[in-house]
């Protein structure tokens, strides 16, 4: 293709059953987008909720390659409506590029728009300031810092824990910039707290139960770096429990409550329901057992890809399938120099996986793999998986889900184009909306 809006209108064309605004939001993600100085915020004093870097870095520089964004934070989110494709409302998780062919900057009327190209192909809305973003803790730390919000303020996204401790080449995944994140923000003077106290967690709640006067948020997620030995004394189930025991009598029923965590054995499992949490996203990554092995070689190390599975098997009998939602990272299926090379290959590897957990009840999601450029996979392909990749993945994550008589996971808010707030893929802005549900409805496990 002669351009990247002619590949984007190709595959508009030839995937008539994927909404338009998937197949930008999927490039947006893949490939990340850049702003104008004057379409970046002013951090935690100005009236645009900036984006808070709650656990990965999610961009394609790093800080110090990101120039006036790294000092004026671009927005959490962004929100596309209408333009030459008539695009619903669709918000998307924003990933910095500065070489993107995408950029958001004003036109000559003042308004913030999306270009392609140098072509606008899209209104652009940037998230509001919420109110509780505006207060801060006894100890003066900020509720961004400690109980960030993200997909237009539905989750509230906990990670307790800032580091992994699967550690260097033979052990970190080789996708994941977790352990790079906390350094790059600690190197440049932010505040970037390492473990979360639970009395911190607690407070912050207490501000966003008090001043979301809407109930924008619904969920909670707990999650954080994977522990192989201990944190504060305890291990990984006992860790990331203590905080939904906490919240759960302190705030019962308030929060959906889920938590991310390696795939535990069942005893522990039990500990999470019984603490209150509601769903559990065991996720397993990447289904192909070669790439697994190599992309994955802590998990594959401490866990093992067969034991990983059948604890999310487990788990399923614990939570009920429909509340185990693991989550895989589309794209790294083709990254080199292990990867699939066609497109095909790679589609029919995912779909064995998708079908094996959707034919036992258990639906997984995705997040868009973003090449972070200091991780290993990140460097070798700063382009990421192909978009048509990203597009054919949606196409068949739907067919799948639906021959099983699935429907979109509990959690992530309503699904269809121009409803979804899930901001790191399309998968719920591909869905089928529910239209017995009013648009702001909560559906809840």
């Amino acid at each position: 293709m002669s351009s990247r809006t002619d590949l984007v209108e190709d595959l508009m064309g030839r995937f008539p059953h994927v909404p338009r605004e998937a197949v930008i939001k999927e490039d947006l993600l893949r490939g990340g987008l850049a702003f104008d100085d004057s379409a970046l915020t002013d951090n935690e004093d100005g009236a645009v909720k900036p984006k808070s870097y709650f656990i990965f870095s999610f961009d394609h520089r790093t800080l110090p390659e990101l120039g006036t964004a790294a000092l004026r934070r671009p927005p959490e989110e962004i929100v596309l409506t209408g333009g030459p494709y008539g695009l619903r409302r669709t918000v998307v998780s924003v990933r910095i590029n500065p070489g993107s062919p995408y950029r958001v900057r004003t036109d000559d009327d003042g308004r913030l728009r999306l270009y392609l190209d140098g072509r606008p192909i899209a209104d652009v809305g940037l998230p509001p300031m919420p109110n509780y973003y505006r207060h801060t803790l006894a100890n003066g730390k900020s509720v961004m810092e400690v109980a960030p919000t993200i997909q237009w303020g539905y989750l509230i996204y906990l990670t307790a824990f800032r580091v992994c401790q699967y550690f260097g080449a033979k052990e970190e995944c080789q996708y994941c910039d977790i352990n790079h994140n906390w350094r790059q923000h600690k190197a440049a003077g932010r505040p970037y707290t390492g473990v979360k106290p639970v009395d911190e967690i607690l407070e912050a709640l207490e501000i966003i139960d008090r001043y979301d006067t809407e109930r924008a948020s619904t969920a909670y997620t707990l999650t954080g770096g994977s522990i192989t030995s201990h944190v504060g004394g305890k291990t990984e189930a006992d860790f990331y429990g203590q905080y939904a025991q906490a919240i759960e009598e302190r705030f019962p029923g308030r929060w959906i409550g889920k938590v991310v965590a390696q795939a535990l054995p069942r005893a522990d499992v039990q500990r999470f329901k019984d603490y209150g949490i509601q769903i559990y996203h065991p996720n397993y990554e990447v289904w192909d057992k070669r790439l697994f092995e190599l992309y994955c070689p802590g998990k594959e190390r401490y866990v093992g890809r067969e034991e990983w599975h059948r604890r999310i098997l487990d788990s399923a009998e614990v939570f009920g399938p429909r509340n185990v939602i693991p989550n895989f990272v589309a794209g790294v299926e083709m990254a080199a120099p292990a990867g699939f090379t066609t497109v095909g290959e790679a589609i029919e590897s995912t779909a064995e996986g998708l079908q094996y957990f959707m034919s036992r009840g258990i639906t997984p999601r995705f997040t868009t793999w973003c090449p972070e450029p200091t991780t290993p996979l990140g460097k070798a392909n700063p382009e990421g998986a192909p978009l048509e990749y990203h597009v054919r993945l949606l196409e068949t994550y739907r067919a799948i889900m639906e021959a099983n008589g699935l429907s979109s996971p509990p959690g992530y808010g309503l699904p269809g184009p121009g409803r979804a707030v899930f901001s790191v893929s399309s998968f719920m802005d591909s869905l089928p909306a529910d239209d017995s549900l009013p648009a702001g409805a909560v559906e809840r496990p």
